[in-house]
């Protein structure tokens, strides 16, 4: 896995070490991590009517991802008086406390690590950006959405899920796929395998490349 500087990571690639000036005081985001999944997320920008729905479902929510062993992390160029700010702002709005810290990258040192600036929408304004990131620190999964448009939480969740299911079972997550559904079996990459699969009975055969299971 090697170290990404410039552009965008990818998926594989070793997550953007960084210090940074947070609401939870300066952290160094490998030592904050601490072997925990992260959810890193930035938002283009505070007081911002989409970003305020976001980060206050992310805090409702956070409990629910805090179960999955996973932290939260939200990033955009403003200030800390900022962030400080809007946090007690969505707080008197919709009644939430905004429990994870909030990176002030004001001189978009770390957006630029993590591919968060798009020139072609804005030069000083943060996309939204959700990373997943392992407690190896690897990077997992990465998607990208519009300024206009705000995310979908349950979906993150479930990309999440599904990360650690397939992990955790050396399975892979069909279309659509959500806890408690069946799984797919990884294909046969020798004709040994492909015998030993027919021995499994619990297994649903739809095909030699296509076979599902309980978990």
């Amino acid at each position: 896995m090697n170290e990404t500087a410039t552009g965008i990571p990818r998926i594989g690639d070793t997550a953007p070490d960084f210090k940074a000036n947070t609401t939870h005081g300066e952290l160094s985001f490998s030592e904050w991590q601490a072997g925990k999944w992260v959810i890193l997320f930035s938002h283009p920008a505070d007081f911002t009517p989409v970003c305020s729905t976001e980060l206050s479902e992310f805090a409702r929510r956070s409990k629910e991802f805090g179960d999955l062993d996973t932290k939260l992390m939200g990033l955009s160029v403003d200030s800390i008086h900022s962030h400080m700010a809007w946090r007690e702002n969505l707080r008197s709005i919709f009644d939430v406390e905004i429990g994870f810290p909030m990176v002030a990258d004001v001189d978009m040192k770390v957006a630029k690590q993590f591919g968060m600036i798009h020139d072609n929408t804005s030069a000083t304004a943060t996309v939204r950006a959700v990373f997943v990131i392992d407690p190896k620190r690897t990077i997992r999964a990465l998607v990208y959405y519009p300024m206009n448009v705000g995310r979908n939480i349950d979906e993150v969740k479930r990309l999440l899920l599904g990360l650690q299911t397939a992990d955790k079972n050396a399975c892979a997550c069909p279309v659509d796929w959500k806890p408690g559904q069946d799984v797919i079996v990884p294909p046969p990459k020798s004709e040994k395998e492909l015998a030993e699969r027919d021995s499994h009975k619990e297994y649903n055969k739809r095909d030699f490349y296509l076979r599902t299971r309980k978990l």
